[in-house]
């Protein structure tokens, strides 16, 4: 099965970058269809993408994780400032503790490997919501000129979540992934931020 470990947040917050999002569309009209956006319920912090995973790898990778999660307080983050990689994706970052995300990340990856499951670590952590995708050239820049300034409401990472990826399987142009979350773990307690 193809797994990530995510931070998926809060409906509160996933609802203000919609709005947000809504109103970039239309200041910023894709009149030829260049641009894939993501819907709001697959947005994620990617920690780990895992890939293809063997199930009988599931329960110590299980435990992996939940101490990788425990490791790491509850942690405060809010949406901030557009980006682009290239001419091909468009996102949103974040501010607020940032450093204690990538430090679960950094766990999530090293415990993930532990388990027995090949992590790619040559990239490093960016943490990022993919607000769209190219289909050809398309000049980004405008909509992270738009996106500068943008700062979304606090909310805090309280859990990580291991998430099964369905492809798409049919074939229809423009169908997406489902995201199944198969199981979630709590991070420490204690909040920082």
């Amino acid at each position: 099965m193809r797994l990530f470990a995510a931070v998926v947040p809060p409906q509160a917050a996933v609802d203000e970058l919609a709005a947000e999002v809504a109103r970039l569309r239309a200041a910023l009209p894709d009149r030829h269809g260049r641009l894939r956006w993501t819907e709001p319920a697959l947005w994620h912090f990617t920690l780990a993408f895992l890939g293809e995973v063997d199930e009988a790898l599931l329960p110590e990778l299980g435990e992996r994780l939940a101490r990788a999660a425990h490791r790491h307080p509850v942690h405060e983050l809010r949406f901030a400032a557009g980006g682009r990689f290239g001419d091909r994706i468009l996102w949103i970052g974040a501010t607020g503790s940032l450093e204690t995300l990538r430090g679960l990340a950094r766990s999530t990856r090293a415990g993930a490997g532990r388990a027995g499951v090949h992590v790619d670590d040559t990239k490093p952590f960016h943490p990022h919501v993919t607000l769209a995708r190219t289909a050809g050239h398309v000049n980004l820049r405008p909509y992270t000129e738009e996106l500068a300034e943008f700062r979304g409401r606090r909310w805090w990472v309280e859990r990580v979540d291991l998430v099964r990826s369905h492809l798409p399987a049919s074939g229809v142009p423009g169908e997406r992934p489902r995201y199944e979350t198969l199981t979630s773990w709590p991070l420490g307690t204690r909040r920082v931020g």
